[in-house]
């Protein structure tokens, strides 16, 4: 089994030299279930975990292997074979979102992503909102963002959605596909270059699934019926899963995510606001959040019809989220700080009384 065929190239050929020195192996994560996972190896696909000094050296869930890896294993001989991971291989890209919930940490979603493709139903589930929140995540992770409307079969009108979003979110690839009747898989499968690695996100029920089945040419992916009510689907997808699709490129299938919350992402708004990030020096107050302060050169804009209000109004959203979310950190920092010096100070005193 060639590794080439994973995405394997020179460049992770001079990374992998260090470790190949000690007799381990490059592999490939390709299933993670909570900290056991499956690798790509020359050997076949073979079961994988983190030796005990990866688990004791990690510090944030970052540090664990995530699904798209390389890694340096060593294979063990044992009734079936089996890779112990020694080291991950430097990322190009992460993508990352807050954990879902109270806890301020960030969850790994795929890593080594060259192209994510974002999946918005033409359907109750779509919603440029929510294509620019996982626009800005996507481009914050350095992997290039392709629109995906789903179920374009099931819509009257998809080139007009297909031209609302390029208008609001200019230069964007936007592609109205349709897994029943195969339109837009022409364009799709230009982006599905052998050796390149694309991650399908969005909602459950926009349809990955369904499209990955079509993209393999069998349904290796289950599929469950969409409630009509409310057009969600269940979680077809438990865990992520990396897949080699007959074009030779990999794709990372996702579980649907009820909620995508930021983490990480000034620089990605701003790669997705450019036109109020540009406007943004002309604004009389150098911290201006574009609410009601005098001076304000992208209010003065959208007075004047140069931008939209829906989308102003998203870029706010999700900046006071972003500040929010450091608040939190900031505090949580504070907590472990002061509960570091209390504990110094409690050995103190009970140093003083031996």
């Amino acid at each position: 089994m060639n590794l080439t065929r994973y995405g394997w190239n020179n460049h992770l050929t001079g990374a992998f030299r260090e470790h190949e020195a000690a007799g381990r192996v490059p592999v490939r994560i390709s299933l993670q279930v909570k900290n056991h996972y499956l690798a790509l190896t020359e050997i076949g696909e073979i079961a994988a975990e983190p030796t005990g000094r990866l688990r004791y050296d990690a510090v944030t869930p970052q540090d664990f292997p995530v699904v798209g890896d390389w890694a340096a294993a060593t294979i063990l001989e044992e009734s079936a074979p089996r890779a112990q991971i020694h080291a991950v291989f430097a990322r190009k890209s992460l993508f990352c979102r807050k954990e879902a919930g109270k806890r301020v940490v960030a969850q790994p979603v795929a890593a080594n992503v060259d192209i994510v493709l974002i999946a918005v139903a033409l359907d109750y589930d779509y919603s440029p909102n929510r294509i620019e929140r996982y626009l800005a995540l996507s481009r914050e992770c350095g992997a290039s963002p392709v629109v995906l409307l789903t179920k374009s079969d099931a819509c009257a009108d998809s080139t007009s959605k297909v031209d609302d979003v390029k208008m609001r979110m200019p230069d964007l690839p936007v592609i109205a596909i349709s897994s029943v009747d195969g339109t837009g898989m022409d364009l799709l499968h230009e982006y599905l270059q052998p050796g390149v690695t694309c991650a399908v996100l969005g909602s459950s029920g926009v349809g990955k699934s369904t499209l990955i089945n079509r993209l393999l040419g069998a349904d290796v992916l289950k599929t469950r019926e969409v409630r009509l009510t409310d057009s969600k689907g269940r979680h077809t997808t438990a865990n992520r899963q990396l897949l080699v699709l007959p074009s030779g490129a990999l794709v990372v299938d996702t579980p649907g995510m009820r909620e995508l919350q930021l983490w990480d992402a000034r620089e990605g708004i701003s790669q997705t606001f450019p036109d109020i990030a540009e406007l943004s020096s002309e604004c009389h107050f150098p911290d201006c959040r574009h609410a009601d302060e005098p001076g304000c050169a992208v209010l003065t804009a959208m007075a004047d019809g140069l931008i939209d209000p829906a989308h102003l109004e998203n870029y706010r959203k999700m900046s006071r989220e972003l500040d929010y979310l450091s608040l939190r950190q900031e505090e949580g920092v504070a907590r472990l700080e002061r509960a570091r010096w209390k504990n110094i100070s409690k050995q103190a005193k009970q140093m003083k009384k031996m």
